[in-house]
């Protein structure tokens, strides 16, 4: 039986067809290897996106390391001298630490000389420091008030005045909890990162049997001393003119109207570098909306240093977004990164990398100038290498799902907002400040995992703000909270704070105690100075 033959035409295009289908797959495949490296590279790799100088193509080694604010000195011939060697340590114990001294001598029937047998005495002394840590320590503090009656009255009248001696307002009426528990356990939550449950186990080691339920109710009880706070940080936080913003997610287990395994949010509000006094407000809402932030910044005008995210770019107009260059520079990174190295130093996405650490490397060395000088060396050196940056990627003929074809979309779909810092000098070239602010949050969910209500989420996000405004401030977050709890249940009495304004963490009215101590830094002492 003969079989019919195919028209040429149609072999033709079924080959055709084929080889598109074909192409197609391929470009699936290597999409597929390029997100399976990414994910295995954040999984596993190393997360930090330092540049090393050997790498480096775009620009001359010795330009990066130039400072362009400062002229050229003239080369002058310096004697050699040499360094006495030091521990390579930068441990420093405080001056006013207690000493505790033991003497460790030689029993009286032992002090005879053993070649005559005389009495010997103590010609010199040997000594060495050790540092000794004394766990804590649990008491009960039993308050006793006295109660006064005139004994005249009692006896010769029909009325007799009762007086009682002063006692201060505890933390949490009708419990037992101290300030200073409180301060403890919310200072080993939202700063060391250690949950409830493991508090818990930590108190039965002092015999106490104190559950996580008790200790949580204890937090969200005393955040109401925390709120007035709160919420003076935020009118201050509010009259600042440049701001930063970030938001993470957080788990909150009963949530009205959702499911346990959906996602809330924390928006972090911080101040900028050029602000004296440094305020970091925390905010939980349910969802990642772009209502949120417009409603927690009503009343602001001014800069908002933001990463990419869509909803910052839908605020009022008297909020100017400002972008980051960090992000950007991380698409460049993100894609060299799954690169062998023989062929990292030929990408052009290695050369995207360049031109932002150029950029970052002009940053450091106007950190010290003031905000109008700094604004015009950015006009003089910045601008002119973020306008080369630009023309370089528009020059560039790249697929669009490669990697290097995201880093340029995303570069073309946020310059407008990364290039508004060249308009201030008070304006930062990244989002990286509350980057890092946004860390102890995050660090802390690692290890609570998530929030039981939503009360809870808006106690953790109270307590964060404090604590790490307290830090950003100097202080002792455990002093601090302590003197808080102390004193707002006792707020204008005599002998206590006035008002909330004194108790703020940045306030000069705070006492020294709830500073964290600054060990004084001896000078480093050169071989000729010591003989």
């Amino acid at each position: 039986m003969k079989t019919q033959k195919m028209p040429r035409e149609k072999l033709i295009s079924i080959i055709e067809e084929q080889d598109k289908r074909i192409a197609e797959l391929e470009k699936m495949v290597e999409w597929f290897k390029t997100q399976f490296h990414l994910a295995k590279h954040k999984q596993y790799g190393v997360s930090s996106e330092k540049t090393h100088l050997n790498q480096m193509t775009l620009f001359n080694a010795s330009e990066t390391t130039a400072d362009s604010t400062q002229e050229m000195s003239k080369i002058t011939e310096v004697k050699a001298h040499y360094r006495k060697r030091t521990r390579l340590t930068t441990d420093k114990l405080p001056e006013d630490l207690p000493v505790e001294i033991i003497e460790h001598e030689l029993p009286e029937k032992d002090r005879s000389c053993p070649e005559c047998g005389s009495g010997m005495h103590t010609m010199g002394k040997e000594t060495r420091e050790e540092i000794k840590l004394i766990p804590a320590k649990v008491v009960i503090l039993r308050h006793v008030r006295h109660i006064y009656a005139c004994r005249n009255c009692e006896a010769t009248s029909d009325h007799v005045p009762i007086v009682k001696a002063d006692m201060p307002e505890p933390v949490i009426k009708g419990g037992f909890a101290s300030p200073e528990t409180i301060a403890h356990i919310a200072v080993q939550k939202f700063m060391m990162a250690s949950p409830l449950y493991r508090q818990e186990q930590e108190w039965k080691q002092y015999g106490i049997l104190l559950s996580r339920q008790t200790m949580a109710n204890w937090l969200i009880k005393a955040k109401d001393w925390l709120e007035p706070l709160y919420e003076k940080m935020k009118q201050r936080l509010l009259e600042h003119e440049v701001l930063h913003a970030d938001e993470t997610t957080v788990q909150v287990l009963k949530e009205p109207g959702k499911a346990a395994q959906s996602k809330s949010y924390i928006w972090l509000y911080r101040t900028s570098g050029e602000a004296e006094k440094q305020i970091v407000l925390y905010d939980y809402q349910p969802d990642r909306k772009y209502n949120r932030p417009r409603e927690f910044l009503e009343g602001f005008s001014g800069y908002l240093h933001t990463d990419g995210y869509e909803a910052y770019h839908r605020l009022p107009d008297n909020i100017i977004v400002v972008g980051c260059l960090a992000h950007l520079r991380r698409k460049f990174c993100e894609g060299l990164k799954i690169l062998p190295k023989e062929k990292q130093k030929e990408s052009q996405l290695l050369k995207g990398v360049e031109y932002c650490d150029e950029l970052f490397r002009y940053e450091r060395e106007f950190a010290l100038l003031t905000p109008k000088e700094r604004f015009e060396r950015r006009q003089f050196l910045s601008k002119p290498l973020f306008d080369e940056f630009y023309s370089w990627m528009e020059g560039l003929c790249v697929l669009p799902k490669s990697m290097l074809g995201r880093a340029i979309r995303y570069a073309r779909e946020q310059k407008k907002y990364i290039e508004r810092y060249l308009m201030d000098g008070r304006l930062e070239i990244s989002n990286n400040r509350a980057e890092r602010s946004i860390k102890p949050y995050v660090l802390g969910r690692k290890n609570w995992l998530f929030c039981n209500t939503p009360a809870g989420a808006r106690a953790s996000a109270v307590y964060y703000s404090i604590i790490v405004t307290a830090m950003e401030n100097g202080l002792n977050p455990y002093q601090y909270l302590t003197w808080v709890f102390t004193q707002m249940p006792n707020l204008g009495k005599r002998g206590y704070a006035a008002t909330v304004d004194e108790l703020l963490p940045y306030s000069a009215a705070l006492p020294e105690k709830v500073y964290v101590p600054t060990p004084k830094k001896e000078p480093e002492k050169y071989a000729w100075e010591e003989e």
